[in-house]
This record gives structure tokens, sequence and C-alpha cells, in this order.
């Protein structure tokens, strides 16, 4: 090597260099595949239709506009990951919900009456029992919410 850098020798070293990381990025990415639990829980909602609807009601009804699950979401109003421990049973959360006043509670922020019927009533509440059991790493980290 005489020491002058052409133009093949900067294209060669561009190319080699370009194959190598992409190698090493598709061998990462695929160990990761393996390596990562697979966390899908799509079998469990469609186990159950009466969980999958209360999942549609919670998603098209914008509760997560509201409230957090498991962390997601806003922080306007409580937790509900572990709403059905906090109240003790499914029919305590429908009692709540169904129990909301229809004009709210003066000076204070309250959750709308949304006029469920006992049919979707049993569907969210089975929703949020079925995800109060998912283990989520104690989060989230206080009982409160």
């Amino acid at each position: 090597m005489s020491g002058s850098f052409t133009t093949t020798t900067a294209r060669n070293i561009f190319y080699g260099g370009t194959l190598f990381f992409l190698l090493v990025f598709l061998a990462l990415t695929f160990q990761n595949e393996e390596i990562i639990p697979k966390r899908d829980r799509r079998e469990m909602l469609a186990a159950n239709p009466q969980i999958a609807e209360g999942k549609k009601l919670w998603e098209t009804n914008n509760c997560i506009g509201c409230h957090t699950l498991l962390g997601e979401g806003a922080y306007f109003a409580p937790e509900l990951g572990n709403v059905v421990v906090r109240l003790g049973s499914k029919d305590a959360v429908k009692a709540f919900i169904k129990g909301r006043p229809a004009e709210g509670i003066p000076g204070r922020r309250s959750m709308p009456q949304f006029n469920f019927s006992d049919k979707d009533l049993d569907a969210i509440a089975d929703f949020l029992e079925y995800v109060s059991k998912i283990d989520a790493s104690k989060w989230p980290p206080n009982v409160q919410g």
C-alpha cells in the first residue's frame, strides 16, 4: 500500500462497514426477539368476550382521557388498575359507576354519568378485574392509585 486513499478504497470501506453494522443490528434484533418474553394476552381476551367488550367500552368512552390504567393515561382521576381490589368487588365497582350523579359534584371534579346498561357495567367490571390480575411488577407504587 503506497499510502494513498483512493475513491475505490473509501467506497469498499464504506460498503463493508455498512454491511457489518447492518448484520450486527439484525443479529441483535433477532436475539432480543428470542430473549424478551412474550406478553401478548390476546388469547385471554378472545376466551372471554365479556372482557373484550369491557375493553371496547373503556376505549370508546375515552376512560383513559382521565384515568390511568397500569400507569398509562391521564392523571386527572384515580388509577384503575387496582380499583377492584381497592373497592372490594366487581359489584362495588358497578355501584360506584352507576351511582354517579348526573350533574356531578358541585365544586369538585367528578366522573360523568355515562348511563351504562347493566350488561355494559358487567363488561367494564370484568375488564377491570382482568386488569387487576395482571402482574405489573408493583405498579402503581401505592394503594391509593
